[in-house]
């Protein structure tokens, strides 16, 4: 199983539907199979994420956040990992709001030197 306590991710990709950016930052937490994480940067102004590492190493998990319009949103995501050649773990995401519209969309963070 992977291990992402401690891990900090940066945003390098995301569908025009997404609220989170190249200024957004995602501290990880990891306790057993529990992963857990707090961000914000750019149109996030507070948002935690709390989910499940599977055998893969893969995280699904929910999250929320309240943006820079004073929007409480939320929805779901599953994450699928990479090593890259210098170590760092990327992680490609597909994730889908959980409100009227219930868009969904995609982004790839990848983890910070």
């Amino acid at each position: 199983m992977m291990n992402y306590n401690g891990r900090k991710f940066v945003s390098i990709e995301n569908t025009e539907n997404g609220e989170v950016s190249s200024q957004t930052v995602f501290e990880y937490k990891q306790d057993g199979r529990i992963i857990s994480a707090t961000y914000s940067g750019g149109e996030i102004l507070q948002g935690t994420l709390i989910g499940l590492v599977m055998d893969d190493g893969s995280l699904e998990f929910r999250y929320n956040h309240v943006n820079s319009k004073n929007e409480l949103r939320g929805g779901k995501c599953i994450s699928t990992p990479t090593i890259l050649p210098d170590g760092r773990i990327r992680l490609y995401e597909k994730w889908k709001w959980h409100d009227a519209e219930a868009t969904e969309g995609s982004s790839i963070i990848e983890e910070m030197i």
